[in-house]
């Protein structure tokens, strides 16, 4: 006997139903009750004569979208050529939105599988049946939009009479639940006095978030203070007794004005209007004298900026300027991005240049001499030694899983010859993982395809879900995309056998090869490249070749590079 495909349908002779139900709350007792549904369909599958059915039940779950547990089980069962029908009581217990039932529609054809209403009464292996579904589906998204509305002019009615909306309060305010009026709460009301006078004393909303977490004043609903929540505190009228509703739009952007509801006196203050007014004066200032500071700030370039992270959190390292040395040199300083706030990080000490750039550079540079000379280098012991050549790396090893799998890259996976191959770029190691990155790169290039595809559908059969201006630069987005992926896919075709190697970045250093350090055979004095040459240099070298280094208490604890390699080492205890 034939063995079934996945995603075919069974045999007729062995037809076998998948039957859903759905209400929307709990305790629905009437004529659309699991119980009757359930007891409707089996009755309609003896009429059918199928034999073999199953209940797939969602109880309690809006029609709103699909995003239900056991649809979602039922369509996997689907997709996997289980059934031959699928049976529901109405149409709307699949789903309201027309979008969301005509993919599934869609599916259930490509499979064969046929789609019955029983209360509707067709069915989808007959031609009326298909034009009557797609009418009631119409009718359903009509429904479903005119509930809408309504529901939006109560909410609209609620705010005119300034009752809240039923999203979170914010910090100092509960909801009354009989008067359903914002209401102070007495120990977050002092939390918010609080906020408004340190910043009125301190002119910064990071400082105000240092205090708070200093003082062990814990933030509501989240882990930490922020700079922007303190931000949206101090501008928020609503501490002042005005309520604002309908303001912004689902994707945040603001309505005209003359949309807005606004309130005022509508409940309790808690800060005066003019303390609330002196600290918008405060900010206002302080946002045109942040302008003209981001300007001044563009003048520093920080050679490693960008590619710190704590080792410890996941945060990105913060830079900054440390003091000018004899020499003229103004090195970096960096520190973990969270502890920077004061918050909880145990990496306690700061890096500079002055260390990442020794190590770093001496490190790419004996990698590259590896590279370019492999003789006399046939252990992992032998490349561990050549890797950490120099007072930099003395007393640190490199992770033994690191160093196997760079031994390996160069030596095309072929330890036991006890040699490098004199051809490295050319390696079976290098076609392979070209190989590998040009079928990744089709992948994401047909995943961008399928989401324009999918973009323009929702486009042309739900037009209210995107305006034109959105479907163009949405469009216009993932088509950049793609063009960007198939010049690499191109570049990366041209390259294949002509030399370039798994260790991509020493490519990419040689054409630093002007400043004739990394490929010396001499130490490199980071100090003096530094003095000889201009930071942006230096910055653009690193950013060809490293993509991340993460830092734990001062000391270097894993290089990512540009390529994917990545090295970690251990230090002494």
């Amino acid at each position: 006997m034939p063995k079934k495909k996945a995603g075919q349908a069974p045999a007729q002779d062995k037809r076998k139903a998948a039957l859903y139900v759905r209400v929307s709350t709990k305790h629905q007792v009437d004529k659309d009750s699991l119980p009757m549904q359930r007891k409707k369909l089996k009755e309609y599958c003896k009429v059918l004569d199928i034999g073999e059915y199953q209940i797939f039940e969602d109880d309690g779950y809006s029609a709103k979208n699909t995003d239900r547990p056991n649809f979602q089980k039922m369509m996997d069962c689907i997709r996997k050529g289980d059934y031959t029908h699928m049976i529901v009581w109405k149409v709307d217990r699949v789903s309201r939105n027309l979008l969301d039932f005509a993919s599934m529609y869609r599916e259930l054809k490509e499979r064969k599988v046929t789609f019955i209403s029983l209360n509707e009464q067709f069915d989808t292996s007959t031609p009326i049946g298909g034009a009557m579904l797609k009418i009631i589906l119409i009718f359903a998204e009509l429904e479903r939009e005119m509930t809408s509305e309504r529901v939006t002019a109560i909410m609209l009615d609620r705010a005119e009479n300034g009752l809240w909306n039923g999203a979170r309060p914010p910090l100092g305010y509960s909801v009354d639940p009989e008067k359903q009026i914002l209401v102070p709460v007495p120990d977050e009301k002092e939390t918010v006095k609080m906020i408004f006078d340190l910043y009125e004393k301190l002119h910064s909303c990071k400082k105000v978030a240092r205090t708070l977490y200093q003082n062990g004043i814990k933030p509501q609903n989240c882990d930490e203070w922020s700079p922007n929540f303190i931000r949206h505190i101090i501008r928020n009228k609503l501490y002042i007794g005005t309520y604002i509703y309908n303001r912004q739009e689902n994707g945040g952007a603001d309505r005209p004005e003359i949309d807005w509801i606004i309130k005022e006196n509508n409940h309790q203050p808690i800060i005066t209007k003019e303390q609330f007014e002196r600290c918008g004066s405060i900010m206002d200032q302080n946002a045109i004298t942040r302008d003209v500071s981001e300007l001044r700030r563009t003048k520093h370039i920080h050679i490693f900026g960008g590619k710190l992270v704590c080792n410890l959190c996941g945060t990105n390292m913060n830079a900054s300027k440390d003091k000018a040395r004899e020499n003229g040199l103004r090195p970096s300083v960096f520190r973990c991005g969270r502890r920077a706030r004061l918050l909880a990080c145990e990496n306690k000490l700061m890096i500079s240049d002055l260390s990442l750039g020794p190590f770093v550079f001496n490190y790419a540079a004996n990698l590259a001499r590896i590279q370019k000379n492999p003789s006399g280098i046939d252990t992992p012991e032998k490349l561990e030694a050549a890797l950490l050549s120099g007072d930099e790396f003395s007393g640190i090893k490199i992770a033994p899983d690191c160093l196997s799998a760079t031994f390996s890259l160069l030596t095309h996976r072929n330890i036991g010859k006890g040699s490098f191959s004199p051809d490295i770029g050319k390696s079976e190691s290098q076609d392979g993982q070209s190989e590998d990155r040009i079928a990744y790169l089709e992948k994401e290039k047909g995943k961008y395809k399928s989401a324009i595809s999918r973009l323009t559908d929702l486009y042309m059969f739900d037009p209210d879900a995107l305006t034109k201006e959105e479907f163009s630069e949405r469009k216009r987005e993932m088509t950049q995309k793609i063009q960007e992926i198939t010049r690499q896919i191109i570049d990366l075709k041209e390259n294949a056998g002509s030399g370039s190697t798994d260790l991509a970045f020493i490519r990419k250093a040689s054409a630093f090869l002007v400043a004739q350090r990394i490929a010396s055979n001499e130490h490199i004095d980071y100090m003096q490249i530094a003095v000889d040459l201009d930071n942006k240099i230096l910055k653009d070298f690193i950013n060809q070749i490293i993509d991340k280094i993460f830092i734990q208490d001062g000391r270097i604890m894993k290089i990512r590079f540009a390529s994917g390699l990545e090295h970690n080492f251990v230090y002494p205890d």
